[in-house]
């Protein structure tokens, strides 16, 4: 069994006193848990960020004010040993949404004073009993979907609020088998062995069969959208997206583990491709671009059976000539 019960309690402790914590008191928060040198990843407009206060008052402190009443709910509560650097090094993540009344605008997107959903995903880094690392992925388009906005023209596939698994067993605060945690890792980098270059040579519902079941749950991005089964995968979304890149380079990550059935990883970016056809409704650039990603899986029997994505879009659009925030503020008179 493998517990990680240390830097579990750290997390869990960590998010009692953020989530609890007024808006002046987000720093010192951050200042208790989190160690020297921290590095923050989040989706664009922030990108990197290496001070604490950076943290607290560039994210943490807007975001408060403008999701009142906010509450964390997670689906996904997991811990692992990053198979990237060897298995040295611990990562606790968590899944899920921050939920809370959109009282105050933020980032342009004007409120509505209703309940809101922000998707996130969050990997943090645990070294002798401090979070060093972070990596804080969330769906802006999808809260902007929520309020009326269209970011992006209509998506191939669903815009939902996204539950979490089916089988309610996300939240792994307990030890769980290392056979199984095993289990999902090999399964995970099967997939990505199939998928790393698109040049396995089968049809592709086929290559995607040897690794998915038939009834897979994909959860995309808002832009993208959720589909359902491996032909609709492929029609809605694997399809589109291989059709519209070239040049897609090789997959890389920063974290990449599984603990239970399972499992995920992110990058910075994963991979680059060359934007050559129509992709989510808009014209090729030519440009290459970037995709910051976060993927976390879970695992039936010897194959995957839901995936749940966060892809940075709003960066991805951005390097392909396309402020979307801007844009569509704009149209919103924001």
């Amino acid at each position: 069994m493998t517990g990680f019960t240390q830097e579990k309690s750290l997390l869990r402790d960590y998010y009692t006193a953020l989530d609890g914590a007024d808006a002046d008191g987000i720093e010192a928060v951050l200042a208790r848990f989190c160690g020297p040198g921290y590095l923050w990843r989040g989706f664009h407009p922030f990108d990197e960020i290496t001070d604490l206060g950076g943290v607290a008052n560039r994210f943490w402190r807007p975001l408060r004010q403008s999701l009142t009443r906010l509450q964390r709910r997670m689906d996904v509560f997991m811990a692992g040993r990053n198979e990237i650097d060897g298995f040295q090094s611990v990562w606790v993540v968590s899944m899920g949404h921050l939920v809370g009344l959109f009282d105050t605008g933020w980032l342009g997107i004007p409120p509505t004073g209703k309940m809101a959903c922000l998707r996130y995903c969050e990997f943090n880094k645990v070294e002798d009993g401090r979070i060093t690392e972070t990596a804080m992925f969330f769906d802006i388009p999808h809260l902007m979907m929520q309020t009326g906005l269209r970011p992006f023209p209509a998506q191939t596939a669903a815009h939902l609020v996204q539950p979490g698994p089916m089988t309610h067993d996300g939240l792994m605060f307990d030890p769980q088998p290392s056979a199984e945690g095993r289990a999902t890792l090999a399964a995970i980098n099967a997939m990505i062995g199939d998928l790393g270059t698109w040049q396995l040579g089968l049809p592709l519902e086929e290559e995607l069969s040897r690794t998915w079941h038939d009834d897979m749950l994909w959860w995309g991005p808002a832009g993208i959208g959720a589909t359902y089964t491996i032909e609709r995968y492929a029609k809605q979304h694997a399809g589109p997206f291989r059709a519209a890149f070239s040049k897609r380079e090789k997959t890389n990550h920063i974290c990449r583990l599984a603990e239970g059935h399972y499992g995920g990883f992110f990058g910075w970016p994963n991979f680059t491709a060359t934007l050559t056809g129509s992709f989510m409704g808009m014209p090729a650039t030519g440009k290459s671009g970037e995709f910051r990603v976060i993927d976390i899986y879970r695992r039936a029997g010897g194959k995957l059976a839901e995936n749940w994505i966060f892809i940075d879009l709003l960066h991805f659009w951005k390097q392909q000539g396309v402020d979307i925030l801007s844009r569509t503020q704009r149209s919103s008179g924001a």
